[in-house]
């Protein structure tokens, strides 16, 4: 069992119990079953015979989805937890102290030990960073925004000294172009977007040292920080009629994005923590009302921003960031790859395309 005791985790699926103060779990249970926690945070993959933690370990891997128990002896999967529903907070500042409480009492859970920070210079990053006197890694190309955030908010936080710059080669991205399709079983473009920078981030603190990554993975999702979110209901990417309602869809996908980034983050030598999606602070997101998530300007995260003011400047707090394979420019040089290679723009999804065609050859 990852992430908790496999006897704490029985208790759980006895209970219907989702969330208990860990940061996700999987694996198997001491009656012989196996159990994936209700977001995914930890992948667990099932073979025709066998199960593992690493796909690459089975023929024909396949993830168990979230919230769901396997008996290996009937072969059935059932539903075992869901997402609470809490009411919406009535008391707006009660909410965002109760989302300051939930950050303080997950960072204050990570073992310092061995731990390093991928730093982006954002908000959800800047977070995770306060609680620990350890370095942080930025990457991206030399003249990326990342890099230039990432440098501004150190110097914010007084953390200069610690901040390390993984600058970008175009060699750099070809050679992990095809580790990180094999290693998330993924070549879809934008997959693979996203979780170069991580694994390359990741793959740099490992060569010096590092067992573990602190991630602020999960920070969006919670707390509103998609356009899609903060346009709702007029946006088609969502079927929600409010922002409330949005967020929560969008939570739903956290699962295929998190076996991606664990998957890539593991290939890449270390072990991901992820504090910002420990089960304190995914309750107290849960509760937030619309106008926490997304207020009345447009401003997205609102709460965690609020919340986030006891931890970084504020000049942090409220900072606007890129995604990260925008941000770093991996997207830009993974596109020119792709049209050096021969796929032009001008045919359907080029950089799948040649993302497929590198990890065949």
């Amino acid at each position: 069992m990852r992430g908790a005791s496999a006897e704490r985790a029985a208790r759980a699926v006895a209970d219907g119990e989702p969330l208990f103060d860990s940061r996700g779990f999987a694996g198997r249970l001491p009656d012989g079953r196996l159990v994936r926690d209700v977001l995914g945070r930890q992948p667990i993959f099932l073979g025709e015979r066998d199960w593992s933690f690493a796909p690459g370990d089975l023929d024909d891997p396949e993830p168990l989805p979230a919230g769901r128990i396997f008996d290996p002896e009937s072969g059935d999967t059932e539903p075992v937890f869901s997402l609470p529903d809490p009411p919406t907070a009535a008391d707006s500042r009660e909410a965002i102290l109760n989302v300051e409480s939930a950050l303080r009492e997950s960072l204050g859970a990570v073992a310092p030990d061995d731990l390093a920070v991928a730093f982006s210079g954002g908000v959800d990053s800047a977070v995770v960073a306060s609680a620990f006197d350890a370095p942080l890694y930025v990457v991206g190309f030399p003249e990326s925004h990342d890099i230039e955030a990432a440098r501004r908010a150190a110097r914010l936080m007084g953390r200069e000294e610690e901040l390390r710059v993984v600058e970008l080669s175009p060699a750099d991205v070809e050679r992990a172009v095809p580790e990180v399709a094999r290693a998330t079983g993924r070549t879809n473009a934008m997959d693979v977007q996203i979780a170069l920078p991580l694994y390359l981030a990741a793959e740099q603190a490992a060569a010096d040292g590092f067992e573990r990554l602190a991630v602020g993975q999960g920070a969006d999702e919670l707390f509103g920080g998609y356009a899609k979110v903060a346009r709702a209901p007029e946006d088609p990417r969502v079927e929600a009629e409010t922002v409330r309602g949005a967020a929560r869809e969008v939570i739903g996908s956290l699962p295929d994005q998190l076996e991606r980034d664990v998957l890539a983050l593991r290939a890449a030598g270390v072990e991901p923590v992820a504090p910002l999606l420990d089960d304190r602070v995914i309750r107290a997101a849960l509760a937030l009302p619309g106008e926490l998530l997304v207020d009345g300007r447009g401003e997205r995260k609102k709460a965690l921003r609020l919340a986030a003011r006891e931890f970084v400047p504020d000049a942090v707090a409220f900072r606007e960031k890129k995604a990260v394979q925008y941000g770093s420019l991996v997207a830009r040089e993974v596109d020119r790859l792709a049209r050096q290679a021969g796929f032009k723009r001008r045919m359907d999804d080029h950089v799948s395309q040649y993302v497929e065609f590198v990890v065949e050859r």
